[in-house]
C-alpha cells in the first residue's frame, strides 16, 4: 500500500495491509523543536449519490480521501510545516481504525494517555470527541 509521506510505526511494520482501513491515528513530530501532534484521518468516506430514476433510496459509494498528502487540521502545526519545511517533520501512523467509532476512540485514548492538553510540547489545543459503542460485525 502506498503511504504518501506517512511512515508506519514499528508496531505496524509487521502487519501486511492489503485492503484500505477506515482510517488511522497518527503522530506528527517537529524534528526542529520536538513538539508533537496526535490526530486521526479517515482513508475512506461514503459519498451519497442521488437515487436512480424511479427509485427512492440514495446510493452510496466509497471514495478515498486526501490522506496521502494530508498534514493536519492544526493551524499552528501547518504554519510550522510551512516555515520549517515538510522534511523537518516525521509523519507516523500509530494505529489503524476500522470504523468511525473505533477511530475516534483510539485517537481520544492516545490523546488522554499522553496528556496532550496539559503539556506544552504538543500542538493539540482541543480534544474533540463524540463516541458511540464500537460496532462489531
Amino acid at each position: 500500500m502506498e503511504l504518501g509521506h506517512w511512515q508506519l510505526s514499528p508496531t505496524l511494520l509487521s502487519e501486511n495491509k492489503e485492503e484500505m482501513p477506515y482510517g488511522f491515528v497518527y503522530e506528527i513530530t517537529n524534528l526542529v523543536d520536538g513538539k508533537k501532534y496526535i490526530g486521526k484521518k479517515q482513508c475512506q468516506h461514503v459519498k451519497k449519490l442521488r437515487p436512480l430514476k424511479g427509485k427512492k433510496n440514495k446510493r452510496h459509494q466509497i471514495a478515498e480521501t486526501d490522506w496521502k498528502s494530508y498534514t493536519s487540521s492544526s493551524d499552528k502545526l501547518n504554519a510550522d510545516i510551512e516555515k520549517h519545511g515538510k522534511e523537518n517533520f516525521k509523519f507516523e501512523i500509530l494505529m489503524w481504525g476500522y470504523s468511525k467509532s473505533d477511530l475516534s476512540y483510539k485517537e481520544a485514548k492516545l490523546q488522554f494517555d499522553n496528556d496532550v492538553l496539559l503539556c506544552d510540547n504538543y500542538y493539540n489545543g482541543i480534544i474533540n470527541i463524540r463516541l458511540s459503542k464500537i460496532k462489531t460485525n
